[in-house]
């Protein structure tokens, strides 16, 4: 049995590789891609058909000559038969969007979140995942999998979520009740994921970048709350318990404002984007105590990139571009370059198109055990 097992994770592995390959290098032969992977050709060769069926690798329509002047066929990720679905469950809205293999969003929708209470959220997010999904299959598309969202801290072994303030939501088991809706509703039976906003928006932004995303790579959610992704090591760091990246309640002044959370002087206290709605609130301050927080975040992990996205940064023109010049000046007083800082690649739709990367993410990655092993042995140890 081991035997067997060994050379299923095998497989995976080499289709993970040819994959990754073609995402970064689109256009790439079975002959290139034997080259580039270091697999023989019978083995690329065999994977790539088993790809094609499979609907994930397409082949262009015309031959090429290789270096060798022999022909050869370009191959790339074939868009035009599975989709991804991601869910950003806000705390005033619901987003919803469809992407390609590719990230190229095909259908967006947004809805204001009508009942709070972790039952009605999850009707809401299954009425609009099956509309969604009819759309889909009128563009001849089959969903492969849904991701879902929340501005909270999330164990993503157990489908948790363990402290989400602004939602009221403290160890409420979400991702099974999701999981119910959805079979409820008559959804097609599909991988069903869960991670924090903050967490999903990263994993988006290095996912579907061009050719190879930045490692490391934080993201910053500045919206009511304000959270931080972090991929590392071409993985989502999560912490133990699903807690990393709470930046929102780093605290930034001793005996500061009142956090929801009910400390003083966090980060979220000062320029989370109810806050900065406040008539008469000092958007220059708000900006440089932002700038003092991407500051620690680049001494921490030592970024690439840090992007910026949420509420706060999209409605408060010059708000992120106040707080990059006052990260920028810390970089320049310690005589360090800054790492590349840039607002979302998606807008406000950064965490959903990044929640629909979740299952795209863990399967191009298959020595990290994926969500439903980890579920199934955090279950099997609560119950011990």
């Amino acid at each position: 049995m081991k035997t067997i097992g060994d050379q299923q994770l095998l497989k995976r592995m080499n289709r993970s590789v040819l994959l990754r390959l073609l995402r970064a290098q689109p256009g790439l032969s079975r002959a290139r891609l034997a080259s580039e992977s270091g697999l023989t050709k019978s083995t690329v060769s065999l994977l790539v058909r088993e790809l094609i069926d499979e609907g994930w690798l397409s082949e262009a329509g015309a031959t090429v000559a290789d270096g060798l002047g022999r022909p050869s066929t370009p191959l790339q990720i074939n868009v035009g038969v599975r989709a991804l679905m991601g869910v950003e469950i806000a705390v005033e809205t619901v987003r919803l969007v469809c992407v390609s293999l590719q990230g190229e969003v095909l259908h967006s929708n947004t809805h204001a979140l009508t009942d709070g209470s972790p039952a009605g959220v999850c009707a809401q997010v299954a009425r609009m995942a099956v509309a969604a999904n009819a759309q889909l299959e009128q563009l001849g598309l089959r969903l492969s999998s849904i991701g879902v969202c929340v501005p909270g801290a999330v164990d993503d072994c157990t489908g948790v979520v363990r402290f989400a303030p602004n939602l009221g939501w403290r160890n409420v088991s979400l991702l099974p009740a999701l999981e119910k809706a959805f079979a409820a509703i008559g959804l097609p039976g599909v991988t069903v994921q869960l991670q924090n906003d903050a967490d999903a928006a990263a994993l988006g932004e290095y996912e579907f970048a061009a050719g190879e995303g930045e490692d490391p790579l934080v993201f910053v959610n500045c919206d009511v709350g304000v959270g931080a992704g972090v991929v590392l090591n071409d993985r989502l760091f999560t912490g133990a318990q699903g807690m990393a990246g709470e930046i929102g309640h780093t605290i930034l002044e001793l005996d500061g404002p009142l956090c929801s959370c009910g400390r003083r002087g966090c980060a979220e206290a000062f320029f989370g984007s109810r806050v900065l709605e406040r008539k008469g609130v000092d958007l220059p301050r708000a900006a440089a105590f932002f700038g003092v927080l991407l500051q620690n975040l680049w001494v921490t992990f030592n970024p690439r990139a840090i992007v910026l996205g949420g509420k706060a940064c999209a409605e408060h023109r010059g708000f992120a571009q106040a707080a990059f010049e006052s990260m920028k000046r810390h970089a320049d007083d310690a005589g360090m370059p800054a790492p590349d800082l840039r607002t979302a690649r998606y807008g406000a739709l950064a965490p959903a198109v990044g929640a629909a990367a979740l299952a795209l993410h863990e399967y191009l990655r298959p020595l990290q055990p994926d969500a439903k092993a980890r579920r199934a042995r955090a279950l099997a140890r609560a119950a011990a």
